[in-house]
């Protein structure tokens, strides 16, 4: 086990109602003005705006709400709603979404407070991230984890860039977590936060640190119970133990706790993302459709840390075994595993060495630590899965 902070303060409220205690966590943590931020009409017409609106009403905090936010938050949108929250004199930002909206909220967050810096300069590291404004969750998609994670992703669909920005700044002050607000979501959506919500863990527990037992553990039991609970909750999207143990484990897979001591990966993730910039497709369709093909092309640089996942996750007896079960389950669930399955066909060998090049930033960086990845291994992934 490496040497390690480990830094998660954000307050959980949990269970059935919980959206009821949104104006009193507003208020515990400073909110006087709230910009509140959400996506398309799905939480206004199930009555959940409405709901935590009036909540805010009743405690007599003022409060503008905006909706609009897209999946694969855009970096124009987050401008102008910083702008917004500004001119509103805003002193706290509340997400009531997904992952879209929470990475919006933080980003939100962070414009307002630094309002003479170009926003996408901090996820492009040009400018260090020092202050932002407190931001709280209301979670309806058990997926990206965003509700307690060090995490944003912005797409500048300008510059065709999607990045991520890590920093304890992201770090929400609550998160609102009733299982039943995910009731509704269709089957496409809860496969793709099943895949996001693996995907952050496994990007973490594919690492060449060794020796770290207990948060190896902790993976594989997560990993165990998302894939169980995953199967439940596409038969029953109202199986209310499914669907919260869904939703508990899409936060505690992207709290840090299930890579602490260990040196992350990611790589899967930032071929996904590229994939996303390009084609604007769901980010866990994005990692499904690439994970089997970066396994394939890792997996003999330490073949035993896979041959631990096939016995202990899935219960299989080799390395190829358990990459092979994993596709199957993404399969099962209705996940694409190529390009074809997630919808943009078979692409010209241009296009694929085009993704190469921009996911290696025109060979400025390296990705993963499992196995580092340049250009020359990113397109044999992306070859390998244009199918």
């Amino acid at each position: 086990m490496q040497s390690f902070t480990f830094y998660s303060p954000t307050e959980i409220v949990f269970g059935r109602g919980a959206q009821e205690q949104t104006a009193q966590k507003v208020k515990k943590y400073g909110g006087t003005r709230v910009f509140l931020l959400y996506g398309g009409g799905s939480v206004r017409k199930s009555g959940l705006l409405g709901e935590v609106e009036k909540t805010l009403a009743d405690a007599g905090i003022e409060f503008r709400s905006l909706g609009g936010v897209q999946p694969n938050p855009r970096l124009a949108f987050a401008e102008e709603a910083a702008k917004e929250a500004s001119r509103f004199g805003a002193d706290f930002i509340l997400g009531v979404g997904g992952g879209s909206v929470l990475d919006t909220a933080k980003a939100v967050a962070h414009g307002v407070a630094n309002s003479d810096v170009p926003l996408w300069s901090f996820w492009t590291r040009e400018a260090p991230l020092e202050k932002t404004l407190p931001v709280g969750a209301v979670l309806t998609i058990s997926a990206a984890g965003s509700e307690t994670s060090d995490s944003a992703v912005l797409t500048n669909e300008a510059a065709g860039q999607k990045r991520g920005l890590s920093t304890n700044l992201n770090r929400p002050r609550f998160a609102i977590m009733n299982p039943e607000l995910t009731f509704t979501l269709p089957p496409y959506q809860i496969g793709c936060g099943i895949v996001d919500i693996m995907m952050h863990t496994l990007d973490r527990y594919f690492t060449p640190t060794r020796g770290n037992a207990l948060t190896d553990e902790w993976a594989e039991a997560l990993l165990r119970v998302v894939v169980e609970n995953g199967t439940r909750a596409l038969e029953d999207p109202h199986d209310y133990d499914a669907m919260s143990e869904l939703m508990w484990c899409g936060s505690l897979s992207h709290n840090g706790l299930t890579g602490l001591g260990a040196k992350m990966d990611f790589a899967v993730h930032q071929l996904g993302h590229e994939l996303s910039a390009k084609f604007d497709v769901a980010h866990g369709a994005s990692l499904s459709t690439v994970w089997g093909d970066w396994a394939r092309e890792v997996c003999g640089e330490h073949p035993e840390r896979f041959t631990r996942y096939a016995k202990n996750v899935w219960g299989a007896a080799s390395a190829e075994e358990g990459i092979e079960a994993t596709v199957r389950y993404f399969r099962s669930i209705a996940m694409p595993t190529c390009f074809t399955e997630l919808g943009i066909g078979v692409q010209t060998e241009e296009t694929v060495a085009d993704l190469a090049r921009r996911c290696c930033w025109d060979d400025k960086r390296t990705i993963g630590s499992f196995k580092v990845l340049g250009r020359e291994e990113i397109a044999r992934i992306y070859t390998a899965a244009n199918r």
